[in-house]
């Protein structure tokens, strides 16, 4: 499929219809992504494994993020959006196939694989998302998080639904959704004009990578620093909640609350970055969504429910807001800025699954969902390290 001309770096329009296809497919995608926190329950169960094994295993769905880089470079050259058109498809049918894996490390292989689907999706899948945004970047990256965001919301709810009327054999008939949004992308995605590399300054992978550094650090510890709670919260609240008492399908269901309100937090959070600033938006969610989860903590009932929303909105409001400074510090380079950003962005979510499970093993779930809350406040003063050139242009 070759590159299309018809979008140039200079048209400054916001192009919803194809932003809202792209975000689409994000949506499908990370549906059957959001599959995994879910099913730790009961991979704990069936398979007796600790805590620190089952992260180990959402640990492994992100080991191939490590890559996206490589993937990042290739798109600023070369037109990938094959990737994103087999990525549903191919997600889709190696995350139905965790209801049936025989063993832990049938386990491990398949997320793996899934892994390195979604690696190549989300390198190249947001950068299209960007240049079909103009100069709305921030309300584009919220358009591409919200997508990702229902499709976490949906995940859990969707397969604890299909293990309770299909069981855990019937799982791979769930496969069937993503072979289709796969074919409609393909239709779509073949007719739409879209640059996904612009002239370069010559520089190579090293000189590219160090000249990024300067952004790329304070974006990266903003990340990290709220990483513990986004993992707690993402990965181990069904077991949390099981653990207290709550069944399978409600645990799922409060799950969905949590990313449903992320994806109007991230609708918002993009938004708004555009027109009041990226660095005063980060630092009011970087303050209410640990605040949010301490309250959580000392909660119950329908109080929680309420504190869910919040939790949700906040706690992944800024995310887009990160993708925005990193695209537009990076205009000609998008593709392998991004990639960067994400390899780190995996680095810290690996690290961050093995140790909210090694903490939940050792000091209790609970009190590792108090210390990752506490630990997000340290994320506050890097919010000031972000270089001055980008606040100007942040937006009135």
């Amino acid at each position: 499929m070759p590159a299309h001309q018809a979008d140039t770096p200079a048209d400054t329009s916001f192009q919803t219809t194809n932003v809202a296809v792209i975000s689409t497919g994000h949506a499908i995608h990370d549906t059957y992504s959001g599959f995994l926190p879910s099913l730790v329950p009961v991979f704990i169960q069936n398979l007796a494994l600790t805590r620190t094994e089952a992260g180990f295993l959402a640990a492994m769905l992100r080991v191939p993020s490590i890559l996206q880089p490589i993937f990042g470079r290739i798109a600023d050259k070369k037109d990938l959006r094959w990737l994103v058109i087999a990525a549903p498809a191919l997600t889709a049918v190696l995350m139905s196939l965790l209801g049936i894996a025989p063993g832990y490390g049938v386990l491990v292989i398949l997320l793996l694989a899934a892994g390195l689907s979604s690696a190549a999706f989300h390198s190249v899948a947001p950068v299209i998302a960007g240049r079909l945004s103009g100069s709305k970047l921030g309300r584009g990256m919220g358009f591409w998080m919200v997508g990702g965001e229902f499709g976490r919301a949906l995940g859990p709810i969707f397969i604890v639904t299909a293990i309770r009327f299909l069981g855990l054999k019937g799982t791979p008939w769930l496969m069937l959704f993503g072979i289709a949004a796969s074919l409609a992308l393909f239709l779509r995605l073949r007719s739409i004009p879209v640059i996904l590399a612009e002239k370069g300054d010559g520089l190579n992978w090293r000189e590219a990578v160090r000249s990024m550094l300067p952004i790329q650090i304070p974006v990266l510890m903003l990340f990290a620093s709220t990483s513990l709670l986004r993992t707690s919260l993402g990965i181990f609240l069904p077991t949390l909640l099981t653990e207290q008492g709550s069944g399978l399908w409600l645990a799922g269901a409060a799950l969905t609350i949590y990313e449903a309100a992320g994806v109007i937090g991230a609708l918002v959070g993009g938004n708004l970055s555009d027109r009041i600033g990226r660095s005063r938006m980060l630092a009011l969610f970087q303050l209410l969504a640990p605040a949010g989860l301490l309250l959580f903590l000392r909660t119950a009932d329908e109080l929680q429910l309420v504190l869910l929303i919040v939790l949700g909105f906040c706690s992944l409001a800024g995310l887009p807001i990160l993708m925005a400074l990193i695209q537009e510090s990076f205009p000609e380079k998008r593709s392998f800025a991004n990639g960067f950003y994400m390899a780190g962005n995996f680095i810290v979510s690996f690290s961050a699954a093995l140790l909210i499970g090694w903490l939940g093993d050792s000091i209790g779930l609970e009190r590792a969902f108090f210390w990752s809350a506490i630990l997000s406040l340290a994320g506050l003063p890097f919010i000031l390290l972000l270089p001055k050139a980008k606040k100007s242009a942040e937006g009135s």
